[in-house]
Formats: C-alpha cells, structure tokens, sequence
C-alpha cells in the first residue's frame, strides 16, 4: 500500500503532502518554543510555493484534458476515489494559493502571539485543502474540501479576530457558506444516482435531461453564489474582513471567492450548458446590480476594511458576468480578475493593516495627510489604488476589458452597466486615496507615524511586482488557458 501510495503521489501531491507535514511537526513542540515554530510553518509554506510552478513548467497547453493525473482508492465499493488532476484553468490558482500562505504568516509574524502554534498549523491545513479543492477531480470530495476550508478559516476569524464582534462574524461566514451548500450535497448525490460514480470526467460526458439540469444547476448555484459572494448573500463578507486579523483579510480576499467562481467553471458550466444558457439572464441581472449597488455602498462607508470588502464583492460580479457570457471573450477574460482579486485587494488589506497596527483604528475620518508623514506607505497605497482602479498596465485591466467585450456581444444594457461600475469603482477609490492619504494631518487623533519597516516592506513587494507582471505581459495566462477555456465553450455549445 506504502509503495502504491508513493508511485502515486509525485508531480501533485508534493505541494499537497508538504503543508500537510509542516502543520503536524509544530505540534511536537512546546509552546513557548514560539520562533522554530514560525520557522517551520514559514519553511514548509516556502516550499510548497517553489514547487507549484513544477506543473506548469511541464504543462502541455495543447490539449483540455487534465494532466498530472492521480488517483488513490478511497470508498472503492462507492466508487469514489481520491483524484487528483490539473488543466489551464486551475494552474494558475494552485500557484495563487501557494504565494499567498507564506504571505499571511509573515504578515502573522508578531502579531500572532497568542496560540502561535495553532495559527500556523491552522494556515497550512487551509492552504493543503484549498490546493486540493483547485486539484480534485472527484465530486464527493470537490464538496467537502471547500466545506472543510471553513473551519480553519472559522477558528482564524474567531480567535484572532480584532474586535468583539468576531464570534459574530465567525458564525456568520460559517453559517452562510456551509448552509448554501447543502443543495450541492443533494445534486452530487443525484448525479451519483445517475452515473454510478462521482468522477468528474465521466460526469462531464454524461447527458442530463433539460428538467434535471436546471435542477441541478440551482442546486449547484446556491452553493457557489455565497462564496462568490453574489448579491444578496454577500452579508457575511464585509462583516468578516472587518473583524479577521490582517492575514485572515489576505486569504479572504484571496482564496475563499475564488471556490466559488472556480466551482461555476468546473461544475455548473460545462456539466450544465443548456441550463447555464438559460440562466444567464437570471446571472446577469444580481450582478449588475450586484456591481452598481456595491460601488454605491462602498462610497458610503467609513471603515476602510468594509470599503476594500464591499469593493471587492463588485469586482467578483464583474467575473460572474465574464463567465457567463458564452463566448472566449468572456470565460477567458474572467480568469485574470480572479488572480488579480488575489493580489488588489490584498495589498490594500495590508496597507489597512499597517495603520491599524500603528494607530488601532480603521475609520477614515481619523485619517489624513499621511503622503508627509508615511511616504513610503502612500506609494504603495497609490500603486495598490491605480490597480483598484483596473488602469492599463495593471492585472485587474487585462481580464476586465475582455470581460467587457464578451458581455457586450451578449448583452450590450450589462455590459453598459458593468462599465459603469467600472467608473464607480475608479471614483470611491480616488476618493479613498484622497481621504487617507492627502490633506491635512489630524494631529488630534494621530500622534506618532512610522512608515513600514524592513519585514512590512518586503511583504508589499511581491504584490507589486505581481500586478505589474500582470499587468505588463499577460501573454503567459492565454498561452497555457486557451485550449482549457475553448473546449468549455465547444462543450457547452455556447459559439
């Protein structure tokens, strides 16, 4: 079985196996032993980020099918198996989840003083399930994986959060995301019913009838809608990211959305197209609003944390547009913004986090003229701003106008309105930056200033460089996507 399990587990399960190791080995050691714990879960993070790009070096993007592909027998009697597989469209968030890990626990780094050990074993137990949720291949598990993301990111929230309301807001993520997925549950078991397996290869070449499709699909779409989030079950969102520790907004931004819109691309489009052809207008309408609503709201607010978050619930909708507008304009344009929304919102998270940790408040009434007095913080708040903001030469432009385009040879009123968005989006981040950064300094309320040291530095960095790679030559995202995204348009006869 040894030998079996390690002839298996090669190209995939090295990123996979790694975290998995690193969050075991702390537990062996006493808590007051806090730096090699750190090390540690630093070190195995680290690695499992210098071994994701493996795949993709060896990646064929010739054809759709999925490569690297491995299996281990689970519940063979079910016929359900631990299967494991890669194509153009989930490459590239393996990697996103991989950068990201390191990330939130230098950012934990001295903040995280209290139960340091379960933080770090909490963070690499989240990025070994979500590289497996990117990497499944198997329905059963397809559901459980993001199911079981819950939990650590429950705990993260919970005990870690900033303020009181943090078992509040804990509760409400977890309630809100697992509850919606109940009906996935009962569609995976139907399918199961239907095929006699819950391999996704062979689901994807099963014909369902119109009736059951539909049913299927509004299944499927509860589940993947609140982890978008889509509006209105996007509540649970900003009331996370405001009570979430600094990394807890990171992963947030980063990961958990992208479940949801990776579910729709994997599951409900190709699985269901007639049925997806005949929702699109039930899509497009939350999220037109969904995009207009949000921006409205955001301009509104007056904590900087709800700002980001309600910001980022407008960009995710601009992508459920993308998706579902048939056509390779669309699909493929809305995987970029999705990476991009792994990087944007981060970043500012971070800059948030930087004045909280100095000041210890997030309304922005306090804030103003720090461009005098944190130069280096305005920079980079700046840099992160004009991204926000989707400006030529930046990640989040080069999967938005494609987005725009699709959508119009579609629906031109939506695309029109998503545009709009667009604008709304570059007028509360301007208005943002002009709040915080310039003016007058409020010397009442802030009374020490310290720019971001060595380590905070550091941390900034690889997003910059991020959304400028990006931003500057994309050509590597629709070298290694195409033949990924054409065949879902071919298979859902979407041309």
């Amino acid at each position: 079985m040894l030998e079996h399990f390690c002839e298996c587990y090669s190209d995939l399960s090295g990123p996979i196996l790694c975290p998995v190791l690193g969050s075991i080995i702390p537990l062996f050691i006493p808590n007051s032993r806090i730096r090699p714990i750190r090390l540690i879960g630093l070190c195995a993070s680290l690695i499992t980020f210098l071994y994701s790009p493996v795949p993709r070096i060896q990646f064929d993007p010739s054809t759709a099918k999925s490569q690297f592909v491995e299996s281990l027998r689970w519940l063979p009697y079910e016929n359900i198996n631990f299967y494991l597989g890669i194509d153009g469209i989930s490459l590239f968030f393996v990697i996103l989840t991989t950068f990201l890990i390191p990330i939130c626990i230098l950012v934990g780094w001295s903040g995280m003083r209290s139960y340091g050990k379960e933080y770090i074993t909490a963070s690499l137990i989240r990025e070994f399930l979500m590289i497996a949720v990117f990497r499944m291949l198997d329905l059963l598990l397809f559901y459980v994986l993001p199911e079981s993301v819950l939990i650590p990111m429950f705990i993260i929230i919970g005990v870690w959060g900033s303020r009181q309301r943090k078992i509040k807001a804990a509760y409400q993520f977890f309630l809100y995301t697992l509850l919606g997925s109940v009906f996935m549950l009962l569609a995976i078991l139907l399918i199961l019913l239907q095929t006699g397996t819950t391999d996704l290869q062979i689901s994807l070449t099963t014909e369902f009838s119109e009736r059951r499709q539909i049913f299927l699909w509004i299944a499927s779409f509860a589940s993947f809608a609140v982890k978008v989030p889509m509006v209105p079950v996007h509540i649970w969102l900003p009331e996370a990211h405001v009570e979430a520790p600094t990394a807890g907004s990171v992963i947030l931004a980063g990961i958990p959305s992208k479940l949801g819109t990776h579910g729709f691309l994997r599951f409900s489009i190709p699985m269901f197209p007639e049925a997806t052809l005949c929702s699109t207008p039930f899509i497009y309408t939350p999220s037109a609003i969904a995009i207009i609503y949000t921006s409205l709201t955001t301009s509104r607010q007056i904590d900087l944390k709800k700002i980001i978050a309600y910001s980022s619930v407008a960009h995710m909708n601009l992508v459920t547009i993308g998706m579902f507008s048939p056509n390779i304009q669309g699909i493929g344009g809305s995987i970029p913004p999705m990476l991009s929304h792994g990087l944007v919102p981060s970043a500012l998270f971070l800059c948030v986090g930087v004045l909280y940790d100095r000041h210890k408040t997030r309304l922005v009434r306090y804030y103003g003229g720090l461009v005098s007095t944190m130069p280096n913080l305005s920079t980079i708040s700046f840099s992160s701003t004009l991204a926000n903001m989707s400006s030529p030469g930046t990640s989040s432009f080069i999967g938005e106008f494609p987005i725009s385009v699709g959508a119009f040879q579609r629906n031109s009123l939506v695309a029109t309105l998503a545009a709009l968005g667009m604008i709304l989006g570059a007028a509360y981040s301007l208005w943002l930056y002009n709040r915080v950064v310039s003016g007058n300094l409020k010397p009442d309320f802030l009374h020490k200033f310290s720019d971001p040291n060595g380590r905070e530095v550091s941390i900034f960095i690889p997003f910059l460089v991020g959304v400028v790679r990006m931003g500057v030559h994309p050509k590597v995202f629709p070298d290694r996507m195409h033949t990924s995204v054409s065949n879902l348009v071919q298979h859902g006869k979407f041309h």
